[in-house]
C-alpha cells in the first residue's frame, strides 16, 4: 500500500450530522412514506432537480419548481425550501478535531456535493465552519460536477498534488465512495463516526481522536 500523503472528507454525514436525519424528521412531520426524499433524489440521480442544482446549472427559483413538480409525479407534495432547508446538520466537533490533527503532517481536502446558497448565504456557512482545515475545497456547485463523477475525484488527486493511492477518503454514501476506490483510494465509510475515526487512525497510524 502506498503510504497516505492526504486525507479527503465530505461534509454532509462526516464533517456534521447527515442531512438524511433532517428528511426523515421532514418525512415524519408532513405525512410522507419514509425514504421519500431519498427515493426522490435517486429516480434520474443525474438529471433530475436535485443533482442539477448541485452543479448549479439551474436557479434556485427554476430548482424549487422542478423539484416539487417531481415530488407531485411520485404522489406527494413537498416544500423545495424546507427541505433544503433539512441539509443543515450539526457540526461533528470530533471529526473537526482529526481533521486538525491530518493537517498537522499530511494534505487535506474537502469535496462535497453542495448548492451555492450554503456557501453564499450571510452569517455561518458550511466553509466558515471549516475555515482553516483544508488545503482543498471542491464544491460541486462551483465546478459543475458532483460526485460520484470520476471527474472530481480527478480533481482532487490534482489540486492535492498526490495520486489517487496516497488518499484516505472519508463518505457516509457508498455510491461515493466506489469510484474513488476505483481510482485507487483508500475508502472509510462513515455509518458510526467513531468507528471511522478509529479506522482513520488506522490507516494513518496516528492518534486523530
Amino acid at each position: 500500500m502506498a503510504q497516505i500523503r492526504a486525507a479527503l472528507f465530505d461534509f454532509g454525514g462526516v464533517i456534521s450530522t447527515s442531512p438524511f436525519e433532517g428528511f426523515a424528521r421532514y418525512e415524519r412531520e408532513n405525512g410522507l412514506p419514509a425514504d421519500f426524499l431519498r427515493t426522490l433524489n435517486s429516480t434520474n440521480p443525474d438529471t433530475n432537480a436535485w443533482a442539477r442544482h448541485e452543479r448549479n446549472e439551474v436557479t434556485f427559483e427554476a430548482f424549487c419548481s422542478e423539484y416539487e413538480s417531481e415530488a407531485l409525479a411520485l404522489g406527494h407534495t413537498i416544500d423545495a425550501r424546507e427541505v433544503l432547508a433539512c441539509l443543515s446538520g450539526d457540526i461533528r466537533e470530533e471529526m473537526l478535531d482529526a481533521i486538525r490533527r491530518c493537517k498537522e503532517r499530511i494534505r487535506t481536502g474537502m469535496i462535497t456535493n453542495n448548492i451555492s446558497t450554503m456557501t453564499e448565504r450571510e452569517g455561518p456557512t458550511m466553509l466558515t465552519m471549516v475555515d482553516g482545515l483544508f488545503d482543498v475545497v471542491i464544491e460541486s456547485s462551483r465546478e459543475g460536477i458532483r460526485k460520484p463523477d470520476p471527474r472530481i475525484y480527478a480533481m482532487a488527486c490534482e489540486r492535492l498534488e498526490v495520486e489517487a493511492s496516497e488518499i484516505v477518503f472519508l463518505d457516509d454514501l457508498g455510491i461515493n465512495l466506489k469510484p474513488a476506490r476505483a481510482l485507487g483510494m483508500t475508502t472509510i465509510k462513515v455509518t458510526d463516526p467513531d468507528a471511522a475515526l478509529a479506522e482513520l487512525a488506522t490507516t494513518l497510524g496516528i492518534e486523530v481522536h
